[in-house]
């Protein structure tokens, strides 16, 4: 029989050591911060560039891009390479001069992206004589809210010195230039993400699709923080809940979590995975309320993280190799 598409929820944790994981350009490129709360953040679309640049690095195509060769473009822009890509490879029309793109046209741009089923896009349309413009928009079955540390995090500044200099007129450009240079001690990071199986159906999102996404999450996360800024970063737990049917109100599994700080450390001073435990009693019980609800668990944990109170009793548990 073949495997249905399940409503499901799905909770990623990852460690950011002395890096800059999401860094915010308003704010100088500081990582982005609750202030109050004293938490990191970092958003929802740095996440899913981490699994669009997967799927790039293995041959896919995927809707938000830079072009070959590195330059940048607009949404309109993506969308008339696209439309000529279409009319290359089928001889047919995309409907241009229609204010609603070509249903075929649309199918064929579901087939081709991948993280266009799995996260949806706006398209641009364009407006023609009286007509104004608009959008055409697919909403994605897989969404993510934005991530945040399971603890308080002080960010810090260092300055940085070039050898390249600043200017050249004038005979100024004898020295190097300082530069600023900002990142967090360690963060433990954890996403919510949810996964719905009639969006799903409507874009036609297969469960070879959600595997990429595991795939996207664990390695992606890896292969994409090879930069300056983004290197420190490693993935700490992957745990998906399908639902046999509908959905139930487990709310945000991360409320379900606590950080515990080892050896009287305040959790600020948290350096490592060696510094705390991870207390997952919460989540447990939240689990252990709609047991009888749900299909199987998908799960994979690093063999360093230390978790407590973690139980699965009841439940189907699938390993996520990795």
């Amino acid at each position: 029989m073949k495997e249905r598409m399940p409503n499901a929820e799905i909770l990623f944790l990852y460690e950011a050591k002395d890096t800059n994981p999401n860094g915010d350009p308003d704010a100088e490129n500081r990582p982005r911060m609750d202030y109050v709360g004293r938490r990191l953040l970092v958003s929802d679309v740095r996440l899913k560039r981490y699994v669009r640049d997967y799927l790039l690095a293995r041959g896919e195509d995927v809707w938000v891009r830079t072009r070959e060769d590195g330059s940048r473009t607009d949404a309109d822009g993506r969308l008339e390479e696209l439309k000529a890509l279409y009319r290359q490879e089928t001889g047919k029309e995309t409907g241009a001069k229609k204010k609603d793109l070509d249903p075929e046209f649309l199918a064929w741009y579901l087939r081709r992206f991948r993280d266009v089923r799995l996260f949806g896009a706006v398209l641009p349309i364009k407006a023609e004589g009286e007509a104004k413009g608009g959008t055409g928009q697919f909403v994605g079955p897989v969404q993510f809210d934005w991530g945040y540390s399971l603890h308080p995090v002080e960010v810090y500044t260092a300055t940085i010195a070039s050898q390249f200099a600043g200017r050249t007129e004038g005979g100024k450009g004898e020295h190097g230039t300082f530069g600023k240079d900002h990142r967090v001690h360690y963060a433990l990071i954890a996403f919510w993400g949810r996964v719905s199986a009639l969006r799903a159906e409507r874009v036609g999102l297969a469960l070879e699709d959600l595997d990429y996404l595991e795939r996207g999450l664990l390695e992606g996360l890896l292969e994409g923080s090879t930069t300056r800024s983004k290197v420190g970063q490693t993935p700490l737990l992957y745990l998906r809940v399908d639902w046999r049917e509908g959905f139930r109100p487990l709310g945000d599994p991360r409320d379900g979590l606590r950080v515990r700080p080892e050896g009287g450390k305040a959790p600020e001073a948290i350096r490592s995975q060696a510094d705390y435990v991870l207390e997952a009693e919460g989540l447990s019980e939240r689990l252990a309320r709609y047991r009888e609800a749900v299909e199987r668990v998908r799960l994979w944990q690093h063999p360093g993280l230390k978790v407590e109170g973690l139980s699965l009793e009841g439940v189907r548990v699938e390993e996520v190799g990795f």
